[in-house]
């Protein structure tokens, strides 16, 4: 007798040829590379911690050698950075496994956590709780509620264009009522008070990690896991995705609740950073494209690439944006600055294939 056909693990995978690395390999030294740079990240700053000293108050192995300043240390350590540096792995993980999400959802390279309107959306929830003057925790309810609220509009208008395509209708849907969303912005920005809100305004707009709480971290977190557990759970369907709709249904995978689940779980998560850590873009672009170049585009082995590799550059560009200046500059700033050659270095390197 022959094998039996089984229409999920035996989906044929666009471009397996096409991988670097054995990706259990590329797994083990991203997490290593990512466990080395939150120890660094955990004692850079402007009060600098050694990285003994990291190590004992992490492990609590030890007595401090400078009993004076043991309680200053743990203090940073547990309240200011700790927090700071949990929360930049889990935002650069979340991003970059939105981004795979919805690359493959969309068959499109391009696609990003904002294609949908998502960070349109919260964005414009935090700018109205900002300029409403609501609290801290208003103001992020509002901003992963116009963030779910965008992606629901979205569908809704995608879902009665008299177009055969469905993918497309939802991209031309998000671009358009992305670009509503953003007029929007800039009208409470125009209306916005230039000495109060303004500011507010635009430090959220490009991101930040300072002001970031135990309490954020974990409704960060609860919001990131909530989004990615249906794209762990839909990850053996998601390469399906990349065949035609015929021969997706020929291989009995259910298109539509596939595309729902992972359009879903990209919604959440990018709802729950925004509405942590304000507005940071490239992430979800970039990253999904150099896990890819490591490991092919199997989905199941670039999800957790992207996510480690995500979490490793957001930390990265946050510790950078506390160092280079007296000033703390923006991750949001940092991430275009960097994106966009990186970017174009990956599509060079790709055409050279």
């Amino acid at each position: 007798m022959g094998r039996r056909f089984h229409p999920v693990s035996d989906v044929p995978l666009p471009s397996r040829a096409g991988e670097r690395l054995a990706w259990p390999l590329v797994v083990a030294l991203l997490a290593l590379a990512l466990l080395a740079m939150a120890l660094y990240a955990l004692g850079s700053g402007r009060f600098e911690l050694p990285l003994g000293e990291v190590l004992r108050i992490v492990t609590g192995s030890h007595e401090a050698p400078d009993q004076a300043l043991a309680p200053m240390a743990e203090t940073v350590l547990w309240q200011i950075r700790g927090p700071r540096v949990l929360a930049a792995i889990v935002v650069g993980a979340a991003l970059a496994a939105s981004g795979v999400a919805l690359q493959s959802v969309f068959r499109n390279p391009l696609a990003a956590p904002d294609l949908l309107g998502v960070s349109a959306g919260a964005a414009l929830g935090a700018v109205l709780g900002i300029f409403l003057g609501w609290s801290v925790f208003a103001i992020q309810a509002s901003a992963f509620a116009g963030g779910i609220a965008a992606v629901s509009l979205v569908y809704a208008v995608g879902t009665v264009l008299p177009l055969r395509d469905r993918v497309l209708s939802l991209v031309l849907a998000g671009i358009a009522i992305g670009s509503m969303l953003g007029a929007l912005i800039a009208l409470i920005k125009t209306l916005a008070d230039p000495y109060t809100q303004l500011p507010a305004i635009t430090f959220w707009l490009l991101g930040s990690f300072a002001s970031i709480t135990a309490t954020d971290l974990s409704l960060l977190a609860a919001f990131s896991l909530a989004g990615l557990a249906p794209l762990a759970l839909m990850r053996w369907r998601a390469d399906a995705l990349a065949l035609s709709d015929d021969e997706v249904h020929a291989l009995g995978v259910r298109l539509p609740v596939v595309r729902l689940a992972l359009v879903t779980g990209a919604t959440l998560a990018t709802s729950g950073t925004v509405a942590a850590a304000g507005v940071i873009g490239w992430i979800g672009l970039v990253v999904p494209h150099a896990a890819r170049l490591m490991v092919g585009a199997s989905f199941p082995r670039v999800l957790p690439v992207s996510m480690l590799l995500g979490a490793l550059l957001m930390l990265l560009i946050d510790t950078l944006g506390r160092s280079i200046a007296q000033a703390e500059v923006p991750p949001g700033v940092l991430t275009a600055l960097v994106g966009a050659p990186v970017l174009f270095g990956l599509m060079l390197g790709r055409g050279r294939d």
